[in-house]
This record gives structure tokens, C-alpha cells and sequence, in this order.
């Protein structure tokens, strides 16, 4: 167990900044596996912005680096374009 005060309230500060950096990761990799499972091509270029926003979002934050959030939306602007 923590013996400082400060360490006391680091230990919670990480868990907490944890538990949202976790939550955010998932609805971003929930959002690009939705995206690279969807078929149709007119919904997958309506879905791109919002999931293309997110992935900026998470970079900006550092949950992502930004060269992945890059190669991502490299991959899925691929993968729409290869969509019949």
C-alpha cells in the first residue's frame, strides 16, 4: 500500500484516467471493425467521417499514436474504395 498521501491520490488519478482510456479504445476498435465488416459501399462512406473523428480524437489524446490513427484511416478509405 501507498505511504504517501500524493501516492494515495496518483493511484487513483491512474486507475480512473485508466478505466476512460480503456473505454475509448474499445468504441474506437468497436467503430473500425464496424466499418471494415460493413459491405455496402454508401454506408461505409457515411460511416468514415464519424469513425475517421474518432480516431483523431484518440490520437490528439495520446490513447493512440497518431502514425496508427494515420494508418488506419489509410486502410479504411482502402477498404471503401475497394467496396463494389
Amino acid at each position: 500500500m501507498a505511504n504517501h498521501k500524493s501516492s494515495v491520490k496518483r493511484i487513483r488519478q491512474e486507475e480512473k484516467r485508466r478505466l476512460h482510456n480503456r473505454y475509448y479504445a474499445k468504441t474506437m476498435r468497436n467503430a473500425v471493425k464496424k466499418l471494415r465488416t460493413t459491405t455496402d459501399k454508401a454506408e461505409a462512406v457515411a460511416m468514415y467521417p464519424s469513425v475517421q473523428k474518432i480516431l483523431d480524437k484518440m490520437a490528439k489524446v495520446n490513447i493512440i499514436h497518431k502514425n496508427k490513427a494515420a494508418n488506419l484511416k489509410s486502410k479504411l478509405a482502402a477498404h471503401i474504395s475497394k467496396l463494389a
